[in-house]
């Protein structure tokens, strides 16, 4: 596999339930993975009870295997996969840094 397209960047969108300790696991699994997060991105939806999170990764070959183990955890009610969009997170990194 050509190496630019083996470490392109790929966004995973969940829907979770809301509550704490969700973001925890699901960080924990990519963590126990070794498996780095690129940037998250989470906020409330549907009046508070479940939050969009978005998840940039580089994808080293193993998205399938992660999704899939994602997918199984309680709180994860959806998992979608796109092409990340960057400029959405350096737009929110530039907010944050004045």
């Amino acid at each position: 596999m050509n190496s630019s397209i083996k470490n392109a960047l790929t966004m995973l969108r969940l829907s979770v339930n809301n509550h704490p300790g969700v973001m925890s696991h699901i960080c924990g699994l990519f963590a126990g993975r070794a498996y780095n997060l690129e940037g998250i991105l989470v906020t409330p939806e549907a009046g508070g009870a479940t939050c969009r999170m978005w998840l940039v990764v580089k994808d080293d070959g193993r998205m399938d295997q992660i999704i899939k183990q994602v997918s199984k955890l309680h709180d994860v009610l959806d998992v979608r996969v796109g092409q990340a969009e960057p400029a959405v997170f350096s737009k929110l990194a530039g907010c944050l840094e004045h």
